[in-house]
């Protein structure tokens, strides 16, 4: 690399070239990325915690166990992630770092074992560089931390980066890592991923667990990889899903599937593209024609009970939510040390009645199965839609108008996301263009349960037809 900026925005699959070759040492690249954060982080707030020994002390031992046959020692090569350093939001389990889960109330909590996505990529080589700032108690899509401050978007740093998972995000958008994991209940990896320009998986039911995650919604909690590139992506989710006995070492394809060189995509309509911004509309049509050129068949579909989704799942999510809230003693008794918006979400919870949840919970089967037969029946291998009807907003901005009629900022940005948590099937979002500002725009594609590889193959197609070819100014982030 003959630039820092080439080594900060290198991808995982370059920077494991370059270990191997010795031309570059896991210790290096991380003492790098360590003065990158050090020099960038104080105008992003992107990390809200680091433990610079114990990153190099692993950067060392993966240094050792990859490169060195000294003293008897045999070199162990653990894959593509062995060195590489990643964050992971702060709301998972690690016994190496406190978990605040972005939280007064939780500032100075010191787990006593890692969670179980943090166990699985220390398995797989990868150097831990620190915690990221997100959505107090991931419960908002702003990142406006009242305890830690705001996350600044890099691409323009007086908008937010999205929530609840937007400290990953930014600091992927920054070159301040090369993947994080984040987690999901109504958009929050592919929200931040839309508007920062990076990519993001919300995983399929039960094909990651979500055990030592702090929990906001136990029945739409998803902990999910983000990262730079779709291979990236897939390097953290083959990392760190639970394989199958069929599955073997890893559940992604050696070889291109036919499916994915000719996809049969279906457009939901009409509620993903009844409320869009024109620049949004514009890079999503840009999307399909992509598609086009690609061979790939597309159709107008129709999902059963999809209008029906957005209030199941917030009766589901504030339900649960303010359950676990109670069940930790928290709420009501130290109610005051909540942030304002939050504090008010959980009392919603309090409101939910049980034929309500339950009620919640039979349209969440009914979609469910809707959606799944409407794949099969229209023959269809993933459905496309914009990830958000809208790029970042500036902080604070709560209202935004579209065609003269004004919306809420944080319905929008959870609008077209929290029907892939209902259901329970695997999403990513792509970045897809740019509007006149410069701002990101994401390209959100859904599929069947357990079909993360075809998902991941799709949109690797997308992306190499149509790269995103920029990044943020470093002088606005400098």
């Amino acid at each position: 690399m003959q630039h820092d900026s080439d080594l900060a925005f290198a991808s995982i699959a370059e920077l494991g070239n370059l270990f191997r070759r010795r031309k570059l040492s896991p210790v290096e690249l991380t003492q790098f990325l360590l003065d990158r954060i050090e020099a960038l982080n104080p105008r992003v707030n992107a990390y809200l915690g680091l433990n610079p020994a114990l990153s190099l002390r692993q950067a060392k031992a993966a240094e050792s166990a990859l490169c060195s046959k000294r003293r008897g020692k045999s070199r162990r090569d653990l894959g593509p992630l062995h060195g590489i350093p990643v964050s992971l939001k702060d709301n998972l389990y690690t016994r190496d770092f406190p978990t605040t889960g972005g939280a007064e109330i939780l500032r100075d909590f010191q787990p006593l074992q890692d969670a179980a996505a943090v166990a699985s990529l220390k398995k797989a080589g990868a150097v831990l560089i620190g915690k990221t700032n997100l959505h107090e108690f991931a419960y908002g899509v702003t990142s406006n931390n009242p305890h830690f401050g705001a996350v600044h978007n890099p691409w323009d740093l007086d908008r937010i980066p999205g929530g609840s998972s937007g400290g990953s995000a930014a600091a992927l958008a920054a070159g301040l890592c090369y993947g994080s994991i984040g987690t999901d209940t109504g958009g929050s990896i592919r929200i931040p991923a839309s508007l920062c320009g990076v990519v993001g998986l919300k995983p399929g039911l039960g094909r990651v667990s979500t055990e030592g995650a702090i929990p906001l919604s136990t029945t739409l909690d998803f902990v999910g990889p983000m990262a730079r590139t779709v291979a990236d992506t897939a390097a953290l989710f083959d990392a760190i899903a639970l394989h199958g006995t069929t599955e073997r070492k890893s559940i992604l394809p050696r070889t291109p599937s036919p499916r994915a060189r000719r996809p049969r995509i279906g457009i939901p309509k009409p509620f993903f593209l009844e409320i869009v911004d024109p620049e949004v509309e514009r890079a999503f049509e840009d999307a399909l024609h992509v598609f086009r050129k690609l061979g790939a068949k597309i159709k107008d579909v129709t999902l059963p009970y999809l209008l029906e989704s957005e209030t199941a799942g917030n009766v589901i999510a504030w339900a649960e939510a303010t359950c676990y809230h109670q069940q930790a003693g928290w709420y009501p008794c130290r109610a005051g040390e909540y942030g304002e918006d939050v504090r008010m979400r959980v009392q919603m919870g309090e409101k939910v009645t049980a034929v309500d949840y339950l009620k919640a919970l039979e349209l969440r089967e009914k979609f469910t199965s809707g959606f799944l037969l409407a794949l099969v029946e229209n023959e269809l291998d993933v459905l496309i839609a914009p990830t958000t009807p809208i790029a970042a907003p500036r902080i604070g901005e709560e209202k935004i108008s579209i065609a003269s009629v004004e919306q809420n900022t944080r319905a929008l940005l959870l609008r077209n996301n929290r029907p892939a948590n209902l259901g329970g099937v695997p999403a990513i979002s792509v970045p897809c263009g740019l509007t006149r500002k410069g701002l990101p725009v994401g390209l959100q594609l859904m599929a069947g349960v357990t079909n993360e590889a075809l998902l991941l193959e799709i949109a690797a197609r997308f992306e190499k037809a149509a790269p995103l070819n920029a990044r943020p100014s470093l002088q606005s982030c400098a």
